[in-house]
């Protein structure tokens, strides 16, 4: 009998699994889950599609059905895993049409990713208030532009300042809030991230550091945001105030998680149950500086350790020595890059 391995989820980090063990083992059935609409897209270009720098959102796809097919992978979309049994070596399933199954597995990748964190805003409920982390997100932030002339992002990371751009791009007049004294904390001192606020600024985006938005005004619909006493006018809002790891079914599947509360692995990306993996942004990484486990939630790491917890879980043996942090973006048309620790997290580590 082939070797089944299931997979769950169907981004970067379930793809690239399903890849890798693909290659290492030509005949196992591979099953791979998902409760997205849409699998083995780019999450990372979202904000340049809405600043109308790629056409459409189809074309962030990177798997598309074909590959699938081509593969001999079975792609299960719309179907949520409900539990995992991993004495009888089972998940549990719901499809779409509501029939439920139980799919039994000689390995399992689980691959379960992250979700948008949303802070406890009072009016974060209001239509018009969006997040940004799937193609159905930027569909509904896309219809939003069409009424709006005004938005306000919370969030100066990566992704706040990559749509902070793009909504400015597209016309709006836009601010970006930060609680922290700097746009991109964890990826740039703050030197340099004051250079990059000036160029920001000079380009017609407001940023705000520093300040914590108090509240998402309006009726049913946002109308604009308090911060520190000032009222600013919006038709949008998006929060981009990072992401949250989905280690819910793991954890209760009695997987063991980290001191970062996301998944524990070791360099073959196995968990501490026998015959389960997992990779992605549900796992955590050692970082290869301070030997440290820390949250490193980047499409380039998830495809890495992807590949390693899709050979070994195919039979293969492949090993993941840790993250750098390694992260590109570009702003307007300032491109900005850094790898290794910021003097702040240097010194959180007792770096001098």
């Amino acid at each position: 009998m082939p070797k089944r391995i299931v997979i769950i989820g169907a981004h970067a980090a379930g793809c690239d699994a399903a890849a890798a063990a693909r290659l290492t083992d030509r005949e196992a059935e591979i099953i791979m889950l998902t409760n997205e609409r849409y699998a083995g897209y780019s999450r990372c270009g979202l904000p340049f599609v809405i600043g109308g720098h790629i056409k459409s959102f189809q074309d962030l796809i990177v798997f598309p059905a074909s590959y699938f097919r081509m593969n001999r992978i079975d792609l299960r979309l719309e179907t949520n895993v409900t539990n995992i049994d991993v004495k009888a070596k089972t998940v549990e399933v719901q499809y779409k049409d509501g029939r439920v199954e139980s799919l039994q597995y000689d390995s399992l990748i689980i691959a379960t990713g992250a979700r948008a964190a949303v802070p406890p805003i009072k009016g974060r409920e209001k239509q018009g208030v969006h997040v940004l982390r799937t193609i159905d997100d930027g569909e509904r932030i896309e219809q939003s532009i069409k009424d709006s002339s005004s938005a306000v992002v919370i969030g100066a990371g990566l992704i706040g300042l990559e749509l902070g751009v793009a909504l400015v791009e597209r016309g709006l007049k836009t601010t970006v809030v930060e609680l922290l004294p700097q746009v991109l904390p964890a990826m740039l001192d703050k030197d340099m991230a004051d250079l990059v606020q000036r160029e920001l600024e000079k380009r017609g985006l407001r940023i705000i550091t520093g300040k914590s938005v108090d509240e998402i005004m309006g009726g049913d619909r946002v109308s604009g945001v308090s911060v520190a006493g000032e009222s600013i006018p919006a038709d949008m809002v998006v929060i981009a105030t990072g992401v949250r790891g989905n280690v819910e079914l793991a954890q209760k599947a009695g997987i063991e998680l980290g001191e970062t509360k996301l998944i524990k692995v070791n360099m073959r990306m196995e968990t501490n149950v026998k015959d389960v993996y997992a990779c992605g942004d549900c796992v955590e990484s050692i970082n290869m500086i301070t030997k440290r486990p820390t949250v490193c939630q980047l499409g380039t790491t998830a495809v890495r350790q992807a590949r390693v917890a899709g050979t070994n879980a195919a039979g293969g043996y492949a090993t993941f020595p840790g993250v750098l942090g390694a992260a590109v973006t570009k702003l307007f048309d300032m491109e900005i890059g850094a790898v290794g620790l910021t003097e702040a997290a240097a010194q959180r580590s007792g770096i001098e």
